[in-house]
């Protein structure tokens, strides 16, 4: 019997389970693919980490990111909001305020995007100087 991942949602309703065999585990409608599709975009994992210490208004997100424009951002978060990751909280105030923080859903990525960074810690240098050996090569 095959190992599985998972239990994974087929059309009529019925479960079957999701094998690790090469090339099955990312198809179409399995989470794994799903997930990365979620958190591959440039700014998604750089927006989730900085919202790990609490809430933050997007003006706050803007400088501590650095390098996102408003409109991206504003794009990103709505992502992460439409995938359940983040929420947006409006507080009836003048002016209005508006924070964005992690829903529960979004705290389970925290110690994935802490190892992440941490492997970038490790090997930013190393994965450096391969792009620039590697850009010698094409001139």
């Amino acid at each position: 019997m095959p190992s599985t991942l998972g239990i994974r949602q087929v059309p009529k309703g019925n479960l079957r389970p999701v094998s690790l065999r090469p090339g099955t585990v990312f198809l179409a409608d399995c989470p794994a693919r799903a997930a990365i599709e979620i958190i591959s975009g440039k700014w998604a994992v750089v927006t989730l980490f900085a919202l790990t210490d609490g809430p933050v208004r997007h003006g706050d997100l803007v400088e501590l990111i650095g390098g996102v424009s408003r409109k991206v951002l504003t794009q990103t978060l709505r992502r992460l909001q439409d995938n359940g990751l983040i929420e947006r909280r409006v507080y009836a105030e003048a002016p209005p305020r508006v924070e964005y923080g992690l829903t529960e859903l979004g705290r389970t990525l925290e110690e994935p995007i802490r190892k992440l960074t941490e492997w970038a810690r490790a090997n930013g240098e190393a994965v450096a100087a391969f792009q620039e050996a590697a850009g010698e090569k094409d001139v």
